[in-house]
């Protein structure tokens, strides 16, 4: 194995999880989380002898796997490919909390934009101008949507399951 794919197996061994929990969040299944996750690595893959800069990796793979989360959604492909039940595609790992399951139902019940900008945001704990960046839109429509976003999630989470009250942010 060469330096180049040395140093690109180092980096997927390292960050893949993560990068599948961010994927998971974004779609809800564990099984379209790793195509995501793949799909994204895959095309780092292809450019990584032009990155001089691997500092910002991170971002630009998370980059890579929102947008092609949201192109997915835009060409229909989550409803040709969806095979068995809802319950098949919301579940979590065993070892998830009841309130873990539910949040995450809800979260995968927000229109795909909202979720992304949610995920970036309170997940992935970046900035609106970052979010901004990633998604390729205005700061002001990151909050917009993320503000529509925790709305949605409100008006699906009982109070007896949701951590959010009502105008806390």
């Amino acid at each position: 194995m060469g330096d180049r794919d040395t140093a690109f197996a180092e980096y997927f061994a390292a960050r893949s999880d993560a990068m599948r929990g961010t994927a998971y969040l974004l779609c809800g299944d564990w099984h379209r989380a790793e195509d995501l996750v793949q799909t994204a690595f895959t095309k780092l893959y292809l450019v990584w002898n032009r990155i001089s800069r691997h500092e910002v990796l991170d971002a630009y793979v998370r980059q890579i796997l929102i947008r092609t989360f949201l192109d997915e959604r835009r060409r229909g492909w989550w409803r040709r490919e969806r095979v068995g039940g809802e319950a098949a595609e919301r579940t979590a790992p065993p070892d998830a909390p009841e309130n873990r399951l539910v949040m995450l139902q809800a979260l995968a019940a927000v229109p795909p934009r909202q979720r992304a900008v949610l995920v970036l945001r309170y997940w992935e704990d970046l900035s609106v101008e970052e979010a901004a960046a990633m998604l390729g839109c205005s700061p002001g429509t990151v909050k917009s949507q993320a503000a529509r976003g925790l709305g949605t999630l409100r008006s699906l989470l009982s109070p007896t399951h949701s951590g959010i009250e009502k105008g806390a942010r």
